[in-house]
This record gives structure tokens, sequence and C-alpha cells, in this order.
């Protein structure tokens, strides 16, 4: 394991530009949290004995306070961040409203599907919204879980997506589908005439200086909507800067403020965790703070604490589970503590 980084300003500079500076808010002098290695080399300690887990970066106002590389490639070579792509189509829905591609979370979604449809559907499926897509509360037979594999072995995965039995009513309790964000991702693509794929590099990729390789499609060539995205661990962390940041970088409004807000309001709970669930983010409360989060399978997360101005990134291993084994619990219980050295330090 490498020890903790203490940031002089050649390297601060050059983190900076890695993680795509305009999305990081400069600060004239270090915080005695950064100054203080003890935390640092605890967490980095602990961080190291999960046996999963590849790298981390640990951020408090844009400052750099920890970019360790514990195993694989570096901070810069892409990786998949499985689900956590749910959370950044979030922000691409988000962004599309903004700029009126779309009219808001509760606009109806068999206008934006067109013969996607089903010929003779249920006819709650009319009832169902672009909100209730985000926030798993479409109603819909779940995709995911015991049933991913028959949906992405399906010749048509919206046409599949939108064929499964209501088990809930629309707006009912959550029923997590990467079916749901898939079909956001059809719909981007059906109402802009453009890939998911040019969208995000356009609205996310370019404002952040940030690189998003291709990643899968279906079988219609529309991209994989909320999994098997790549992005580094340092595009990850603009990201979240970026949110944590009001969805600015620099002058440049990337997504609207109002978006996040409603973004990160409750709409139903994870029958796993007990978290609560906005659209497309994770939320839960630590010791009073608001933290706001990203999960991918195996262990990819992004947490935003924003009332501490903080922003971590944790990269784990892509291939082995981290619900089930208990191993989700010990990130969290990790990012908890760097909470609270952040709240001790204030």
């Amino acid at each position: 394991m490498n020890s903790a980084h203490t940031f002089s300003p050649l390297s601060r500079r050059s983190f900076l530009a890695a993680a795509g500076s305009a999305a990081l808010t400069p600060l004239l002098s270090r915080s005695a949290f950064a100054q203080d290695p003890s935390w640092q080399s605890a967490i980095l300690e602990r961080a190291n004995s999960f046996d999963a887990m590849r790298s981390l970066i640990v951020t408090r106002a844009g400052e750099p306070l920890i970019e360790e590389v514990l195993r694989g490639g570096p901070l810069t070579q892409g990786v998949n961040i499985k689900s956590a792509s749910k959370t950044i189509m979030s922000v691409l829905v988000g962004i599309a409203i903004d700029k009126k591609v779309l009219e808001g979370p509760d606009q109806t979604i068999v206008p934006l599907l067109g013969n996607a449809v089903p010929s003779d559907p249920d006819p709650r499926l009319r009832e169902v919204t672009v909100g209730n897509l985000l926030s798993m509360q479409a109603g819909l037979e779940r995709t995911s879980g015991p049933n991913y594999g028959r949906w992405v072995q399906s010749r048509n995965w919206v046409r599949y997506a939108l064929e499964q039995p209501f088990v809930d009513e629309p707006g009912g309790r959550m029923l997590y589908s990467t079916g749901n964000t898939h079909l956001l991702s059809a719909i981007l693509t059906r109402v802009t005439g453009r890939s998911t794929l040019a969208l995000a590099r356009e609205w996310l990729a370019e404002p952040l200086d940030i690189t998003i390789p291709s990643w899968s499609k279906d079988p219609q060539g529309i991209y994989f909507g909320g999994n098997q995205m790549v992005l580094s661990p340092r595009a990850l962390l603009a990201f979240g800067e970026m949110i944590r940041n009001g969805g600015k970088v620099g002058d440049t409004q990337v997504v609207s403020q109002e978006w996040i807000d409603l973004s990160w309001q409750p709409r139903t709970a994870s029958p796993w965790t007990g978290h609560q669930y906005g659209y497309g983010w994770f939320l839960r409360e630590v010791n009073g703070q608001p933290v706001r989060y990203a999960w991918g399978y195996g262990g990819q997360m992004l947490f935003v604490a924003p009332q501490a101005d903080l922003v971590t990134v944790m990269i784990s291993d892509p291939n082995a589970p981290s619900g089930r084994n208990g191993y989700v619990q010990q990130l969290h219980g990790l990012f908890d503590e760097i909470l609270a050295a952040a709240q001790k330090a204030a």
C-alpha cells in the first residue's frame, strides 16, 4: 500500500488537471483536515484490508485529500462503473429537461417510445412516467436480478422491458430494474435523434473535460442505459465534483441545481438496504449529514456529502458481488469514517 499523499503545489495542479480542473473548486490554503496525515493513514490501512478494493479518491471542497491506487490500473484508466451508470443517466435526463428536449419527470413514456410500445399493452403502461423510471417505480416486473439474463439475451431489450407484467401500480414500491434506465436511454435516443453516447460526450464529457469511451449497445444499437458505462476514477470524481458544485463546472451550468434538488428528494426505499432512493441516487443520513451515493455492482461507489463538501470515489473488483456478502456495508462504514474525520476537523 502506498502511503497517504500530502500535496505539494505541483502535485495539486497535476491532480486538478487530471480530474478536470474546472470541476474542482481551488482553495487558497490547505485546511487542517488536509494537513493531518493520521486520519488518511487509518483510512488507507482499512481500505487496503478490503481485497476487492482497487482505488480510493477523497476530496473536500475540491481539495484532494487521498488519491490512492491500492490494486489495478492508474486513476486515469477507464473502469466499468456498472449500475453507477444509472446516476449518470439521471443527470442526462435532467439535462434533457433543462434543454426542453423532455417536458419533465411527469411526462408519460408511451408517446416517447413510438413503435417500440407493444400493440396491445396493459392500460397501466400509459400511466408510467419518466420519473417512475428514474425512481424505479414503474410497476413493471424487474429485468434485474434473476431476470437479467433472459432480458439481455432477448432480441429487443426495449420491447421486452415494456412487455413485462405489472407487479405493482406505477408509482408504487421500488422495483430495481435496469430495464427502466435502458428505456430512458431509448427515449433520449428517439427524441434527440442522437445516441446516448453522443449526448453523454457533448453534455458531460466536454464541459467536465473527461473521456467517455464507447460502451455496449442493445441489438437495436441503443447504448445500454444504466449499466456497463466506462469512466476512469478521476472522471467519476469530476462528475461528483460537478454535482457537489451545484451542477456547475467553472462558469458552465452543466445541469441545473433544480434538477439535482429534485433528484435528491426521497421517493421510495431500497428493500435490501432500507436507504431511500430519488432519481438515480441512493440517499442516506450519517450523523445528521445528508449523503447521496451511486452504487454499481462489485462496489463501484460515488459518495457526495453536500453539507460537508466531501466527494469520495471507491472502485472495486467489478466481477465480485458487494450487496449480499456485506462488502457494500464495509464501504459505507469506510465513508462514514471519512465523514467523521471531516466533521471532527471542521
